[in-house]
């Protein structure tokens, strides 16, 4: 079963995205009343409301926020790790069951901000970092899928939300990198965070990106393809979201388009991301920088997880452990990603 929060600020899409799953989606007021026997949510969104044993995993690369400040804090808001009591505790009670880290030091981290928490965390690494691994040997597939020739590059733009972000600071990059590119030996792919379809709609965005898309960018949607993608391409334009951490630690050479260091915490990925990519000079012509881009030598995906490989099996032994039921024989396994198909007009 799959709910949706209503009594939380949210925005559209969310509930479209379950019901698209397949799964059954019940209403809040139903979901509050009943008593599950396993809870899997990546948001803290009015989760103390919830009855049952609880597993609470990240909803991006690591555990901990690469932001320096809780968007929700406001202007008063002092420094979040993302790991912090206020989030983890409802009224004294500890509201996960299990905690997923995806990192050693992430329980160092947790001793600190929520020892409570401590007896509940389980470092289980990152399950999205371990697909993407698995999903490689794809990568002619992904293409294909894309309608990448052999003899083509595929040069990705990745962009978190807000005003911040890739998208926010240069939208008018992928025109930029298209008419660069021309229609030879470049194409250019666009990765949106959610957030930007839920808050403008699909109608604004494909509206946004019209000529762009008759010109040839591929707009991958928001529901799937972004891990694909990636994989893909063969150079990634981002900023501090997890999309482009995901790219660098997978080997991607990666150009910052934009950087908002004064809000980004130190030691974050993100942070680490930003001292070893090339920094783009968007004033400046787009492929001739790109071209000095050099993979990550290993250190982000270090930093992404401490149990590479191991995630799906951690996970499946985390959950049949809270349900108290025995494990099925057979391994768990790593499914490659779907294959991406992007937005048409």
């Amino acid at each position: 079963m799959y709910t949706v929060p209503d009594e939380h600020e949210s925005w559209h899409g969310t509930t479209e995205f379950a019901t698209s799953s397949g799964g059954l989606v019940i209403p809040w007021h139903q979901a509050v009343n009943h008593e599950f026997d396993l809870v899997l949510a990546a948001s803290y969104a009015e989760l103390d409301r919830i009855r049952g044993r609880i597993l609470v995993v990240p909803h991006g690369a690591s555990s901990l926020m690469s932001r320096k400040y809780s968007r929700s804090a406001g202007p008063a808001g002092l420094p979040h790790s993302g790991l912090a009591r206020e989030t983890l505790t409802h009224r004294g009670r500890l509201i996960p069951a299990a905690l997923a880290l995806t990192h050693d030091h992430e329980v160092h981290v947790l001793r600190n901000s929520c020892p409570e928490a401590l007896p509940v965390a389980v470092v289980a690494g990152d399950i999205c970092y371990d697909r993407l691994v698995a999903s490689a040997p794809m990568r002619g597939d992904y293409r294909r899928a894309l309608g990448i020739a052999d003899h083509q590059e595929l040069l990705t733009i990745s962009s978190t939300w807000s005003t911040e972000s890739a998208f926010g600071q240069h939208p008018d990059l992928c025109r930029r990198l298209l008419r660069e590119a021309g229609r030879g030996n470049c194409r250019v792919a666009l990765v949106l965070h959610p957030s930007v379809w839920a808050v403008h709609g699909r109608w604004q965005v494909t509206t946004w990106l019209a000529d762009c898309i008759e010109d040839g960018l591929l707009v991958i949607p928001p529901e799937e393809g972004w891990r694909a993608t990636v994989i893909a391409s063969d150079a990634v334009i981002g900023d501090h979201g997890s999309t482009t951490q995901y790219a660098a630690a997978i080997g991607k050479p990666i150009a910052l388009a934009t950087y908002p260091e004064r809000a980004i915490r130190v030691g974050s990925i993100a942070d680490r991301v930003a001292r070893v990519a090339l920094r783009l000079d968007v004033e400046r012509a787009l492929l001739p920088q790109l071209r000095r881009a050099e993979p990550d030598d290993g250190h982000i995906a270090k930093l992404v997880t401490s149990r590479p490989g191991q995630a799906a099996a951690i996970l499946r032994q985390t959950m049949y452990r809270l349900l108290d039921l025995a494990e099925p024989e057979c391994e768990a396994r790593l499914r490659p990603v779907p294959s991406p198909n992007p937005v048409t007009l």
